[in-house]
């Protein structure tokens, strides 16, 4: 039995009708996905909470990258900079430590270039030297093992630390460094081994 032809969707036949009526369904159930605008003062508290959330675990992260602790903090100050200027229906809340995480991974790779390129034109220091404060909040145990860390190549240095300190899947290292899932294995257990070297070097 053929639908009458004054209806415009029918639900028991399928053409151009039944293609636009799951259309809207498919819409309707976007609606789940929506989330209201906030007001001004609910989109400060929101950011605010975000950063007192993250902050400590983004200078962890970033102190493990870099070797100093200023540099960590400016390579997260960086990173809070672009998650608040992209928040704005850019990126869900729930997902921020994933975006932080990657802002101040490839934050660490560009300040480590402007290091190297700036000691190609400065006369030698001592560029091991932390300050005080930065080693202080560190025992002896902690210290061997940041310092022995900074000696890795860098790509080795970047996967050990998400893989081991960080804790992230094969899977979501290479999502977050675009690495092979076979680099990423094999880097972090050549990074391993190189780690547990210079540490047994040093007693």
């Amino acid at each position: 039995m053929s639908c009458p032809s004054s209806r415009k969707v029918c639900s028991g036949c399928g053409g151009v009708d039944g293609v636009e009526h799951e259309t809207t369904l498919t819409r309707l159930r976007n609606l789940r996905r929506w989330e209201p605008a906030q007001a001004p003062g609910e989109r400060t508290q929101a950011l605010t909470d975000i950063f007192q959330q993250h902050r400590v675990g983004m200078l962890r992260l970033a102190r493990l990258l870099v070797d100093d602790q200023q540099s960590a903090e400016d390579v997260v100050q960086d990173a809070f900079a672009g998650f608040y200027r992209a928040y704005a229906g850019l990126i869900d809340p729930a997902k921020a430590q994933t975006y932080l995480r990657s802002a101040v991974l490839n934050n660490a790779r560009s300040a480590l270039r402007r290091r190297r390129t700036a000691r190609a034109y400065i006369p030698p220091h001592d560029v091991t030297a932390r300050s005080a404060e930065s080693m202080a909040m560190l025992d002896l145990e902690h210290q061997a093992v940041v310092n022995a860390i900074h000696e890795l190549p860098d790509r080795q240095r970047e996967v050990l630390v998400l893989r081991y300190y960080e804790d992230l899947s094969e899977a979501e290292i290479t999502e977050l460094t675009g690495l092979a899932r076979g680099t990423v294995k094999s880097t972090a257990s050549r990074a391993l081994d190189a780690l547990e070297r210079i540490l047994a070097a040093r007693g």
